[in-house]
């Protein structure tokens, strides 16, 4: 009997697209994975966001809004954003997670 092993993909590299709009993230399995700055700033859980949504004052889009730093943490990404947040800290996990992966 073969025993195949599934290796879960980790995020090895990543850069705000040339544009801001996005995150690009690569995998172990050299993926490379685009992330909408939308959809990251939608996805925060800091407590100030959670708080946000539990009391109904969180925003449902955040157009045109853009990456505007990147810090790395080690295990996930504090991003920054043009509204002035930069709360948020996305372990790399969560990011494949919003990716799809």
């Amino acid at each position: 009997m073969t025993m195949t092993a599934l290796v879960t993909p980790t995020v090895t590299d990543y850069e705000a697209s040339a544009d801001l709009a996005s995150l690009v993230v690569r995998t172990t399995q050299d993926d490379a994975l685009s992330l909408p700055a939308e959809q990251l700033r939608l996805s925060c859980k800091c407590a100030h966001c959670t708080r946000a949504r539990f009391d109904g004052r969180f925003p449902e889009r955040f157009p045109g809004i853009a990456i505007t730093e990147i810090g790395d943490l080690g295990y996930g990404l504090n991003i920054s954003f043009s509204d002035g947040h930069n709360r948020g800290i996305y372990p790399k996990p969560y990011l494949l997670s919003l990716a799809g992966r």
